[in-house]
């Protein structure tokens, strides 16, 4: 069998590159910007999972809503950094460790 290259395909970054723009110009910055969010919801998601806790259960032990968590983990929502600190702290018992890359 040989392999055939398909020129219709492109890496995720030129994909970026070519819908969204540079890194640096808003439309891009945009696009980032909700990636990060998408993956703190999805991040949180995974870890009441392995807890193996209901959102209802991560709700009491943190002191809101079912509704509330389920708009966090589905992006609809963003939280607040005390807000994800009581998530991790208070709901999972961890510890949230927060960085910045320059």
């Amino acid at each position: 069998m040989s392999k055939t290259k398909n020129k219709n395909l492109m890496t995720l970054e030129e994909f970026k590159e070519k819908n969204y723009g540079k890194c640096g110009t808003k439309k891009r910055d945009e696009l980032e910007a909700g990636y990060d969010n998408f993956k703190i919801g999805v991040m949180l998601q995974q870890a009441r999972l392995e807890k193996g806790l209901t959102q209802e259960e991560l709700a009491d032990r943190v002191g809101t809503t079912k509704s509330y968590i389920s708009k966090i983990e589905n992006n609809i929502k963003e939280a607040r950094i005390s807000t994800l600190q009581k998530i991790v702290e208070l709901g999972f018992g961890g510890h949230l460790d927060l960085s910045i890359r320059l």
